[in-house]
């Protein structure tokens, strides 16, 4: 079996490494030449995991048509944002009968399409052939091959069990799903309630705060995906409450490192300057946003978090604003999300 991943970020490497270790041939597309050069010659990726060896079944090239020759599973690992202008030059070195896997966790601005529409529509792969890998994975914890578990969606099972036996290792353990649209969402919407996490650490709230944070958050993103035809149990898993956890409370997470700034009072600018790497919750709360409200769903936490982004609310007002908002029922918004279902 072999396998490409279409980029060299710290995700994409790590999941060319899992899929080494799984005995998978795997290419890796680098856009940057000392990149590619790095992981040749010193098995390392230098801008990512310079201490982290690679096996010897990872290479690399910046050619992406030598990259994807022959590839039975083709990884996406740009970000989100990057998607549309990156597929078109890379379709037609894809393999007919490839899997395509997105690791990619966003909403695409303007069309607000989930990272596997984009590459259904972009590319005209069938959907079936698309598969997405979300859950609690942060890169350098799995770098260092602490355990940890996943999950593997595509609306064909065969397929996805396929890729589940291309990426089990001793330490990464991928679970099979076939929702989607509850996987895709619950990894995009996780980013933007983690700047909210990380703007409350950043202001020194309390664990009771935090707390609320993510149970809300949680909330929230559960009745969006119930209204877009996400299966409400997906939430509770991995790929939901699993992902939206590890993202929240680790300071590993660029999104809860980028909310924390804010807490602390930087500008947007000035957050982006110290944590030097994409959070893709940034972008991702303008088209979450944009989603809700054409879904006609509530999603309080990521609209505030937006206006802290793009309209200069002060993260303390946004807090006070959230607290100031009408009491209700907790088991009136249960059962919406299950009369959603």
């Amino acid at each position: 079996m072999r396998a490409a991943v279409m980029g060299a970020g710290s995700w994409g490497t790590v999941f060319a490494k899992i899929m080494a270790d799984a005995g998978v041939d795997t290419r890796i597309w680098a856009r940057r030449p000392h990149v590619a050069d790095g992981i040749n010659t010193q098995r390392r990726n230098p801008d990512y995991f310079p201490d982290i060896a690679l096996p010897e079944h990872v290479t690399a090239d910046v050619d992406a048509a030598t990259v994807l020759d022959g590839a039975d599973i083709v990884v996406l690992a740009v970000p989100s944002q990057t998607l549309s202008t990156n597929l078109p030059a890379w379709n037609g070195h894809i393999d007919s009968d490839a899997t395509v896997v997105s690791l990619m966790k966003g909403i695409e601005l303007g069309t607000l399409r989930r990272m596997s529409e984009v590459i259904a529509d972009v590319s005209g792969i069938a959907s079936d052939r698309i598969a997405v890998v979300s859950g609690p994975n942060l890169a350098l914890e799995i770098a260092r091959e602490e355990p940890t578990a996943s999950v593997v969606a595509c609306p064909d099972h065969k397929r996805a069990v396929h890729l589940q036996n291309a990426i089990t290792t001793d330490y990464f353990r991928p679970y099979t799903n076939t929702d989607v649209i509850g996987c895709e969402l619950g990894g995009a919407t996780k980013n933007v309630i983690a700047l909210a996490y990380g703007m409350a650490t950043g202001m020194g709230l309390g664990d009771n705060t935090k707390a609320t944070l993510i149970t809300r958050g949680l909330a929230e993103t559960t009745r969006l995906g119930a209204h877009l035809g996400a299966d409400p149990a997906t939430f509770a898993g991995l790929a939901g409450l699993g992902d939206l956890v590890a993202t929240c409370i680790s300071p590993l997470s660029r999104n809860h490192t980028f909310g924390k700034q804010l807490g602390l009072g930087s500008s947007l600018e000035e957050a982006a300057d110290i944590t030097k790497k994409t959070a893709e919750g940034v972008k991702s709360c303008r088209s979450i946003r944009d989603l809700a409200s054409k879904a006609g769903v509530e999603m309080p936490i990521c609209e505030t978090v937006e206006k802290v982004c793009y309209e200069g609310l002060d993260p303390r007002t946004a807090v006070a604003t959230l607290m100031a908002r009408e009491t209700k029922p907790e088991s009136e918004q249960l059962r919406s999300q299950h009369n959603e279902q």
